[in-house]
């Protein structure tokens, strides 16, 4: 039997469909692209539920070969389904990542659209009120991200949960995980969000408990890469992490700031969901109880070895470490 969620994620569920080092896929033969499951909401209950935290998942799938084969993985792994949903008229996306000699990617475009988008954009609000219940039962947090807005059934899901959780107390983690070509498949991968993307994020900034930022989107959003300034600015102060990269990590938790040292493996095959191996090592720890509770350096040195795992080898879940690999990193 799954265990009640502790933190319920919601969002996309795709695949990434890596390109052979410095090519690209959109071009490269069949044989030369590694297709793995991902999307950074599903990266994060995977993780969450490896680390040994009860985890659920919102969020909406093609009744095709990758939703079955990520119903697996999920069930695999013992992430509560209860809120995920079978499209039978939209595919499940497949997002073309162009990797870079160094390991380092970038989301270019997308691949499977028939003509009516996909699965994950008409995620059903309708559906998951069926079942907020038992999913929210035992939380104590909802993982989100930016990309569920850039389509208007999405969108109202997300902000119907997000106000859900809000009167049942969860605390709420908000990924920025800013994708320009979810909102605009012909957007410069490299842009930043307009005005509109920005009008749509501001609610979710206004409440979020806990904010993960690259250091471009603190940029972008509050014009400084200060954690402790841009959790100042915000009425209800909250945590806020920084990455960027290979460089150090900036944080500000409970009101303590710091400057963390980002961790790597021996050797980097691939970046791609270290930052959701990151966030699922914070909630992790996060939802401790007080007596196992960590230090906030503790805690994000914790999440940085957890996203330098992931970098090891391909993909963004099958890396996953579990809580005794971490500690074993960690101690070497």
């Amino acid at each position: 039997m799954v265990a009640a969620p502790q933190v319920v994620c919601l969002g996309e569920a795709l695949v990434d469909r890596l390109g052979p080092p410095g090519g690209d896929p959109a071009t490269a033969d069949a044989d030369q692209c590694d297709d793995r499951l991902g999307g950074a909401p599903a990266n994060v209950a995977c993780g969450l539920a490896r680390l040994g935290t009860p985890a659920a998942f919102i969020g909406r799938l093609g009744e095709d070969a990758i939703g079955a084969a990520f119903r697996q993985l999920l069930c695999t792994r013992g992430v509560q389904l209860a809120g995920l949903q079978s499209d039978p008229l939209r595919p499940s996306r497949i997002v073309l990542v162009r990797r870079h000699a160094d390991g380092e990617r970038v989301f270019q475009a997308f691949a499977g659209d028939q003509g009516q988008g996909f699965a994950d954009q008409a995620l059903a609000c309708s559906v998951v009120r069926s079942v907020w219940s038992e999913l929210a039962d035992q939380a104590q947090w909802l993982l989100v991200g930016t990309i569920p807005l850039a389509t208007t059934a999405s969108a109202e899901t997300l902000r119907w949960v997000v106000a859900q959780a809000q009167q049942r107390g969860l605390r709420l983690a908000l990924d920025v995980n800013w994708r320009p070509t979810f909102w605009n498949p012909s957007s410069d991968p490299a842009a930043g969000p307009d005005a509109s993307a920005l009008a749509a994020m501001q609610p979710l900034l206004a409440v979020a408990a806990l904010l993960k930022l690259a250091k471009e989107e603190a940029l972008w959003l509050f014009g400084t890469a200060d954690p402790a300034v841009i959790s100042a600015r915000l009425l209800q102060a909250p945590d806020v992490v920084i990455t960027d990269g290979a460089n150090p990590i900036a944080w500000c938790l409970a009101g303590v700031s710091g400057v963390s040292a980002a961790l790597t493996p021996s050797h980097v095959v691939d970046t791609t969901g270290a930052g959701d191996a990151f966030t699922a090592g914070l909630l992790h720890q996060l939802v401790q109880p007080a007596e196992r509770q960590q230090s906030a350096e503790q805690i994000v040195r914790f999440a940085a070895a957890c996203g330098a795992l992931v970098c090891s080898g391909a993909g963004a879940i099958d890396p996953q470490p579990n809580a005794e690999a971490v500690r074993r990193f960690l101690q070497a």
